[in-house]
């Protein structure tokens, strides 16, 4: 089986992500997309950010990196479902305007998470 660890895409007129083929069973239980730490997006399967990245984010309260994590997440943050025909998902309008991606995208899997910025931002 391919690994597929980066990809580019363009998003169509309605801001739908065509995921690959290799990578489609990894979001069939639901996508999270959130904010990432810089200008662009993170996506999650839900699986992963209900299993691992949601536990972290509930811990103490009055620690200040945890309230800034909580922030960074869920402000914005969208549970989408893969669209199972095409193996699309529409990124919210919001969310493109944060990261400033137009229409080039470039994806970099990132452990057990993806992230989403805009092709021209790429170093």
């Amino acid at each position: 089986m391919t690994t597929v660890d980066y990809f580019e895409r363009k998003l169509d007129d309605k801001r739908r992500l065509t995921i690959p083929t290799e990578l489609r069973d990894r979001f069939r239980g639901g996508i999270v997309i959130t904010r990432g730490f810089g200008k662009y997006l993170h996506i999650y399967p839900k699986d992963i950010w209900d299993n691992l990245v949601e536990p972290k984010l509930d811990g103490d309260i009055l620690d200040e990196r945890i309230a800034d994590l909580n922030v960074r997440f869920r402000t914005g943050k969208v549970d989408q479902e893969l669209d199972d025909k095409q193996g699309r998902v529409q990124l919210p309008q919001h969310l493109l305007d944060y990261a400033g991606i137009t229409r080039d995208v470039v994806a970099v899997g990132v452990g057990q998470y993806w992230r989403l910025q805009a092709a021209d931002m790429v170093e």
